[in-house]
C-alpha cells in the first residue's frame, strides 16, 4: 500500500504544481509564448477548457484553474483515504484541499526563489525556464527591493521573502488544522 500511496501522491502533486503554475502565469501576466509556459498550458488545457464554459474568470484570476487545483487535491485525498480504508468527509476534504493548494503554491514559490537565486550566480544566457521564473517571482521580490535595494550588488530580497514565508508558515501551523501536516 505504501508504494501505491507514494505513486498517487507523487503524480497528483506534480500535476497540482502544473495547475498552480497555470494560475500563477495568468496572475503574473507571464509570457504565454515561452516554451515552458506552452507546456503548462498544453498540460492543463484539455481539462480547463470545458471548465471555463461553466466557471468564468474573475479578472485575471482563473477560477476554472483554481477549481481544478482543488479537485486534484480532493481526488488525491479521496484515493488515499479509500486505500487506507478511511471514511469520506467532503467538507473536510475541501478544507484540506484549500490548505494544500496554498501550501503547494508556497513550496513552489520557495523552490523557484531558491533556484533563481542560485542561477543568478551564473551567466546562463537565454533560458526559457529562467525567464518564466523571473516573470513569476518578480512581483513578489520587487516590493521588497523598493524598501531594501541591493546592497553592494547583493540582493537580499530573496532571503527576506524566504524568511517571511517560513515565519508565516510557522504562524499558520499554530492556528489552522492540517497546516503543519501537509
Amino acid at each position: 500500500m505504501n508504494a501505491l500511496t507514494f505513486l498517487i501522491t507523487t503524480l497528483f502533486d506534480l500535476y497540482l504544481m502544473v495547475v498552480i503554475l497555470r494560475i500563477w502565469l495568468q496572475l503574473a501576466r507571464a509570457d504565454f509564448y515561452n516554451p515552458f509556459s506552452q507546456f503548462i498550458v498544453k498540460a492543463t488545457q484539455p481539462i480547463i477548457a470545458p471548465m471555463r464554459r461553466i466557471l468564468p474568470s474573475l479578472g485575471r484570476f482563473d477560477t476554472a484553474s483554481f477549481v481544478l487545483a482543488l479537485l486534484v487535491v480532493i481526488v488525491k485525498v479521496l484515493l488515499i483515504s479509500l486505500i487506507a480504508g478511511g471514511g469520506i468527509d467532503i467538507l473536510l476534504f475541501l478544507m484540506f484541499a484549500v490548505v494544500s493548494v496554498i501550501k503547494k503554491a508556497g513550496v513552489l514559490l520557495f523552490w523557484m526563489l531558491l533556484i533563481r537565486a542560485i542561477l543568478s550566480w551564473f551567466n546562463q544566457g537565454y533560458n526559457p525556464i529562467v525567464m518564466v521564473m523571473g516573470q513569476l517571482t518578480e512581483p513578489v521580490l520587487a516590493p521588497i527591493r523598493r524598501i531594501i535595494p541591493p546592497i553592494g550588488g547583493l540582493d537580499l530580497s530573496v532571503m527576506l521573502v524566504i524568511i517571511g514565508m517560513n515565519f508565516l508558515n510557522m504562524l499558520l501551523a499554530q492556528y489552522i488544522p492540517y497546516w503543519a501536516v501537509i
